[in-house]
């Protein structure tokens, strides 16, 4: 059980050090004048800290080395 979740939490902290941020569009009313409505989308992005992507590396492979010395 240790093992698995050290590897996800592995997996996940290499992609968040690879890939920064999230992009998505974000749909705004830019214009609203009664029956008459005008939109705009915009790209943002979520952006992750790379300390936040250090942090869960290493704390996976912190369970990965506990749960094979547990199993030994």
């Amino acid at each position: 059980m240790l093992k698995t979740i050290g590897i996800i939490l592995v997996v996940v902290g290499i992609l968040v050090l690879v890939i920064p941020g999230i992009p998505f569009t974000k749909r705004e009313k830019v214009l609203d004048l009664g029956p008459i409505q005008a939109t705009a989308d915009r790209q943002e992005r979520v952006w992750f800290p790379p300390v936040a992507g250090i942090v869960v590396l290493v704390v996976g492979a912190g369970l990965l080395v506990v749960g094979v010395t547990k199993n030994s």
